[in-house]
């Protein structure tokens, strides 16, 4: 089964053909401001090699960073009414309190809190306000708001008013786009309701965007479903990704780490992908990358959804380096590398120019850096040697030595050896562990959420069908599934047999032939 991996980066868009564990092509193209035009290029050279049949692609498999930049750049954002069944509690924070200034005006449509909710234990706040819902929605529908984010109290526990509101919303403005909380975050209230708001705001531009995917597809002659890369590694079908974008968040790293580890045959690493931007660390465990536990913030809002856990830093390929002072980054000529660095005809000195003229790899015009002072040259390589180190030792999980694999456009940055490290791995391909990282992508289902009056046996199942079930309906084979992670936590300050359960799956891609394409 031969697959496409495509990832975009902030700098470059890399893709490949992958047949089996043979990677048959892998290209580099220069990421376009529209996205899609660096990933049609991409197609187009990809399939332009001759040991490529376009009729024998099963599978596209696109990771982006096109929706976490839209709430970085606070642009392409819809406006979002927060709906939050709270009352009488959790009236002092009101939705988007916690934001930046500059976001919150981009996405606040308003904000209307209603009765109802659960406590801890389970039991109603307070019955839930049908009546004023249906005030709310009516609202809503008048007000040409196109996008509403639906937020409950303990909804984890039991997501009945977050669905009930939603089911009187849908009666008044069934075109609007909804996002339930429980559906994608975890216990928390705010934090959750941050990233149902996010996601709310962003789905019309998943919409546009995903539909984009699919038509540089279709113009590429390639008849094959389409998935997006999730950020803990697995994928995602087009119409899950356009109902769930901030699902994508981080995934880039995700795909270097999954790549890494399938390129070099080692699932518990440190892995540093150098891109021509940023640097990231994290932490291989499994094969998966290591799974933060903490409040992740997202263009500077609290989100407590699955993220991987990853250290980015300012230094890359074409970070920028201060001839007076020295410092590298983290200011970055990004995907203008190959017009502004000296070794290609620019007068930016970047990264990549030191390396060049280190030695440390052979790029472009070398006679362009020669006039540099050895000397100099010589600190700034030290520079970005210990700023790699110090990112590293930021992230290990032990202190015992632990390999490290290199990866990314920009791994020559990387040094052979490095404190804590047991070596030092640089594999074939690396410049696109990315892309292979997305290509080898499997279909995951996942449930967290609490059990009450269950067994641990019982809880474990019940989450288990569920993650199965969910899995199937994103786009695995049945036969292919597997467990891959079970958690359970009793919660002693619940009345009754209560337990936090998290079960998640992972199966391959179904087959095209068993597949429908959808188109919206």
């Amino acid at each position: 089964m031969s697959k496409i991996g495509i990832d975009v980066g902030g700098t470059n868009t890399d893709a490949l053909v992958l047949d089996g564990t043979t990677v048959l092509a892998a290209v580099k193209t220069a990421t376009t401001a529209d996205v899609t035009g660096g990933i049609a290029t991409a197609l187009r050279l990809l399939l332009a090699e001759p040991n490529v049949d376009r009729a024998a692609i099963e599978a596209v498999i696109i990771g982006t960073t096109h929706f976490t930049n839209a709430v970085v750049s606070r642009q392409g954002l819809k406006p979002v009414t927060a709906v939050r069944v709270c009352l009488p509690a959790s009236a002092a924070i009101v939705p988007y309190m916690d934001w930046p200034d500059d976001l919150r005006g981009v996405v606040r449509a308003g904000h209307h809190l209603l009765g109802g909710g659960h406590e801890y234990d389970g039991q109603p706040i307070a019955p839930f306000d049908a009546e004023g819902m249906a005030r709310v929605a009516k609202q809503i529908a008048d007000s040409g708001v196109e996008a509403v984010a639906i937020s409950a109290i303990f909804s984890p526990l039991n997501p009945s008013c977050e669905e009930d509101a939603a089911a009187i919303l849908r009666q008044h403005a069934p075109h609007l786009d909804v996002t339930l909380s429980h559906k994608l975050g975890r216990l928390g209230q705010l934090e959750r309701e941050n990233v149902t708001i996010l996601n709310s705001s962003l789905m019309a531009l998943a919409r546009h965007t995903t539909d984009a995917f699919a038509t540089a597809l279709k113009e590429s002659g390639i008849e094959a479903p389409l998935y997006l890369t999730q950020n803990d590694g697995t994928v995602m079908r087009q119409e899950y990704a356009a109902t769930f974008p901030v699902y994508s968040f981080s995934s880039g790293p995700t795909n270097s780490m999954r790549g890494a580890a399938f390129l070099s045959h080692i699932n518990d690493a440190i892995v540093v992908d150098v891109g021509g931007t940023t640097t990231d660390v994290g932490c291989l465990r499994h094969g998966f990358p290591n799974e933060a536990n903490n409040i992740v913030r997202i263009g500077g809002v609290r989100t407590n959804f699955r993220m991987p856990d990853v250290l980015s830093i300012g230094l890359g390929g074409g970070s920028i380096v201060d001839m007076a002072t020295g410092t590298v980054g983290p200011k970055s000529v990004g995907f203008r590398i190959g017009q502004e660095a000296r070794i290609f005809g620019g007068n930016v000195l970047t990264a990549t120019d030191i390396a060049v003229a280190a030695g440390l790899v052979e790029i472009g015009d070398k006679s362009r850096v020669a006039d540099l002072d050895p000397a100099f040259v010589r600190r700034t390589v030290e520079t970005m040697y210990g700023m790699v180190a110090d990112a590293v030792d930021r992230m290990k999980l032990d202190a015992k030595p632990t390999p490290l694999i290199a990866v990314g456009g920009g791994a020559f940055l990387i040094p052979d050896t490095l404190p804590g490290i047991s070596q030092v791995v640089k594999v074939p391909h690396s410049g696109v562990a990315n892309a292979v990282g997305a290509a080898i992508a499997q279909v995951s289902g996942e449930v967290d959420r609490i059990f009450r009056d269950r067994t641990r046996d019982e809880a474990i199942a019940e989450a288990r069908a569920e993650a199965i079930e969910q899995a199937v309906r994103s786009g695995a084979d049945p036969a292919t599934i597997v467990v891959v992670d079970v958690e359970d936590l009793p919660l002693a300050y619940l009345a009754g047999n209560t337990l936090r359960t998290r079960v998640r799956v992972v199966g391959d891609i179904k087959a095209t032939s068993d597949i429908t394409t959808k188109s919206r």
